[in-house]
């Protein structure tokens, strides 16, 4: 969660530890700033999910754009 409201990334090391290790869902919080970086997430750990919040409030990208990027990738 240090990375909350940043928009400079996930912190994809330490996301990747956790849900290597645990045996529950793990949704990647805290840093999204643009889509490539919910790209990344997925990409690089084995997240269940993600949450991204400051790329919606601020209206950087719509919700709609991102589903199609991430559908697309």
């Amino acid at each position: 969660m240090d990375g909350d409201g940043t928009q400079k990334g996930y912190d994809l090391e330490l996301t990747r530890i956790i849900s290597e290790e645990v045996p529950i869902p793990v949704i990647a919080s805290g840093g999204c700033g643009k889509p490539d970086d919910m790209v990344d997430i997925f990409e690089k750990s084995n997240v269940d999910a993600a949450l991204a919040a400051s790329i919606f409030h601020y209206d950087s990208h719509g919700v709609q754009g991102v589903k199609s990027f991430l559908k697309d990738k």
